[in-house]
């Protein structure tokens, strides 16, 4: 895949068609990733337009679900995710 084909593929760098959740709540690179030549930088991709930070969100929302961590730590650990977020926003304007 050139540099154009990144620029029109409708799933480059879009997290939920690159590492989208699976049924069981874990998320998986899919198959046809797998032979993608830029699967790696398509990852990296989706991962800096704060993907990671909503993926650490949705492992706090977990952790809460299952009693590993309580609400003022789940508060918390969002709380600075959202500040995070809105940085990052900022940034890019």
């Amino acid at each position: 895949m050139n540099d154009e084909n990144r620029e029109t593929s409708p799933c480059f760098g879009e997290l939920d068609s690159v590492f989208p959740q699976t049924a069981s709540g874990l998320r998986s690179v899919p198959e046809s990733c797998l032979a993608c030549e830029l699967k790696t930088e398509c990852l990296r991709s989706a991962m800096s337009k704060g993907g990671a930070l909503n993926l650490r969100e949705e492992r706090i929302d977990s952790a809460y679900a299952s009693g590993r961590i309580g609400f003022f730590r789940r508060w918390s650990g969002k709380k600075e995710i959202q500040k995070k977020l809105k940085d990052t926003s900022r940034i890019r304007k």
